[in-house]
């Protein structure tokens, strides 16, 4: 992992539907009409429902999981959150887009015998869009 700092790896497309956010909607409270009311998003500058700015945030790890090209540790137990230095939402992400991760490992280092940290560089982009969703570096514990 030490030798990929610095590499790029893109995720295959995930495609963002209505049902997902609204599935996402209701395990976190968040109703706005923006997000689950098609008929009256369609009335604002969005022109459509659009996801929610933690649905595009908490899709790093299936984006990661869609990574071929990613590098990996081998053995690894499991891996866990262990937070972010910057998150951005850049753009809102429309009900029945397709998203996808460009990620730059920037960082990894052993952290203590069996555990190592890696913080990734992640522009997730809306297909057809100039204009990235999100940005954010996020840091990984992985144990093995």
């Amino acid at each position: 992992m030490s030798q990929a700092v610095g590499r790029e790896s893109v995720s295959d497309w995930v495609e963002v539907t209505q049902a997902m956010i609204d599935r996402f909607a209701e395990a976190t409270g968040d109703h706005q009409f923006i997000h689950v009311d098609p008929e009256r998003a369609a009335a604002t500058p969005f022109g459509g429902t659009i996801a929610h700015g933690f649905l595009t945030l908490s899709l790093l790890p299936l984006l990661a999981a869609r990574t071929p090209d990613a590098p990996r540790l081998e053995s690894v137990t499991m891996g866990v959150n262990y937070g972010g230095n910057k998150v951005r939402f850049l753009a809102p992400v429309p009900s029945g887009s397709r998203v996808r991760a460009r990620s730059v490992l920037a960082d990894f280092a052993a952290k203590r015998p069996g555990v190592y940290q890696y913080t990734t560089a992640t522009t997730v982009e809306i297909e057809g869009h100039d204009k990235p969703a999100m940005v954010a570096e996020w840091i990984t514990q992985v144990f093995v």
